[in-house]
């Protein structure tokens, strides 16, 4: 991590990646970029659906590669790439056939490395492959819900899967938040793990900095009225007064309680509940 002098209160803790190290263009591909009209948390009624969102940085979105459609071509990596809309590192590829593509890469992937995408591909980091080809006890990225659906679990900075059993047509997976989930053997993901873990490492420092990060201001539920959040109103400053967390919405909120829908579609597809408040890392 890069860290500065204290010259004032908001260097004194900052710190940013020190992308000098690892990311070797310092411009996009133009053809895989496209210009876009954020909706900073609104839905297409123009309603607020996400609170806190708005402003920042003007960005270019790089078009990436998740359904990875080119198969038995060998891919070598051109670029190591920042991407303003995801945590990760990505690049561009060369396929053997002369296509260029935006990928996520995986961690110790450098310029110059190949990988496959083939049924048949080696167990090595970035090649892609079905998970009934893929041995119990592997790290995996960017995998596929259903087949052919394109990557859609475990893609931010510094995140893996596990396979851990193979049983009746599906594998399962331990996901990065501890839940043991079943998706079907025949869909695809990419060995290793995401690029960019010192991520969750990062301070950001000062408030104007999360402004530039499209990030607007939270106000406490406690310094709210009474009509506008359930921990509202009080003499001085109160205490919540509720003996388990809600959002402002009267919702169970964190701390061990369980937030999920209990009719959720996917419910048949959860072999073990995760771990409220641990990550991957903390509990294996």
């Amino acid at each position: 991590m890069k860290t500065y002098r204290p010259t004032s209160k908001s260097r004194r803790h900052m710190t940013v990646l020190p992308f000098k190290e690892y990311v070797t263009a310092s411009e996009p591909y133009k053809a895989l970029t496209v210009g876009f009209k954020r909706d900073m948390g609104r839905n297409a009624f123009g309603r607020i659906t996400v609170r806190h969102k708005g402003g920042g940085h003007k960005k270019l979105y790089r078009i990436i590669d998740f359904l990875y459609e080119k198969k038995d071509i060998i891919a070598t990596v051109k670029t190591v790439e920042y991407d303003p809309f995801r945590t990760g590192y990505i690049g561009i590829v060369n396929y053997k056939d002369g296509a260029k593509r935006y990928v996520l890469l995986p961690k110790t992937m450098k310029v110059g490395n190949s990988f496959i995408v083939s049924e048949n591909a080696p167990i090595e980091v970035g090649n892609r492959l079905p998970l009934k080809k893929i041995p119990v006890g592997t790290y995996i990225f960017n995998i596929e819900v259903k087949p052919g659906s394109g990557a859609k679990l475990v893609r931010s900075a510094g995140s893996f899967g596990q396979v851990v059993a193979n049983d009746a047509g599906y594998t399962h997976i331990k996901m990065p938040s501890t839940e043991v989930r079943k998706i079907h053997e025949d869909a695809w993901a990419s060995i290793g793990a995401v690029s960019n873990e010192e991520n969750r490492l990062v301070n950001i420092g000062k408030a104007g900095r999360s402004r530039w990060m499209g990030i607007r201001p939270t106000v406490r539920g406690s310094a709210q009225n009474p009509v506008d959040h359930p921990y509202g109103g009080g003499e001085q400053r109160s205490g919540r007064g509720l003996r388990r967390l809600k959002t402002r919405w009267g919702k169970p909120a964190g701390k061990g309680q369980k937030t999920r829908r209990p009719k959720k579609y996917s419910n048949v597809f959860v072999v073990s509940r995760r771990i409220p408040g641990k990550n991957m890392t903390a509990a294996s």
